[in-house]
């Protein structure tokens, strides 16, 4: 299951079928990431956790590398309405 949707996840990406949450933004700041190395950490990794007990909706945790191939970045998204991907945090993992 945890590779279809990754699967799913990374088509999102591909199709650009994703929003980000003003957090993720300001998180990518923070950590000098931005979108290409959210794309970058999605594209190239693996989900990490599947987080089930918000009612809001199964969230995923995906590990992968920012654009330089060194640094891991934490991802957690979750998918929306009309299957749109939700980026809603991002972070650089020390």
């Amino acid at each position: 299951m945890a590779g279809r949707e990754l699967q799913r996840i990374r088509d999102a990406i591909l199709q650009q079928r994703y929003i980000l949450t003003e957090h993720a933004y300001s998180e990518m700041h923070e950590d000098n990431l931005d979108v290409l190395d959210v794309e970058s950490a999605i594209l190239s990794g693996a989900i990490d956790r599947v987080l089930t007990r918000d009612p809001r909706g199964t969230r995923y945790v995906v590990i992968g590398n920012a654009t330089d191939d060194k640094t891991p970045v934490g991802v957690v998204v979750r998918f929306v309405e009309h299957d749109q991907l939700l980026v809603i945090t991002v972070y650089a993992i020390e």
